[in-house]
Formats: structure tokens, sequence, C-alpha cells
């Protein structure tokens, strides 16, 4: 895995969730921004201050955060 150098915790800030660089963005934001857009170049203007590599990082930190276990979704009717 790369490095997360992007990936900065600050307990004064944001109350100490992971952010982007150690700016007010924090990567739960930017990963609803990714599910939210359609494609990432709307995320790059929507937080102008944000990087392409802030997004792959953030993505990055959220695959390393979750528990790898199956999870029953309901089935397409």
């Amino acid at each position: 895995m790369d490095s997360l150098d992007r990936i900065s915790v600050d307990p004064a800030r944001l109350n100490g969730q992971p952010c982007i660089r150690n700016l007010r963005i924090s990567v739960r934001r930017v990963l609803e921004a990714l599910s939210t857009y359609s494609d990432r170049a709307e995320v790059l203007r929507e937080y102008p201050e944000l990087e392409e590599e802030d997004l792959r990082q953030a993505l990055a930190y959220a695959a390393l955060a979750v528990e790898d276990r199956v999870v029953d979704l309901p089935r397409a009717s």
C-alpha cells in the first residue's frame, strides 16, 4: 500500500477526524462527494483546494478502514 501522507489527524481540527492535508476537509466529506458527483472532475471543481492524489488517498484510507467481510444486500427484482 502506498503512503497516506496526505491524510492527517489532529485532535484540535474537526474533532480529530481524518482530514486531507491538514485542511478543514475531512476524508468523510471527500468520500461523500465522490459518491455524489458523477465524476472526479466535478469533485475537484467543487473543492478546488483538493488534488487528484487527495481523492486517491481518501479512497485508499477508506479501504483500509473497513473490515473485509461479506455484506448481504437485498436482491434486485
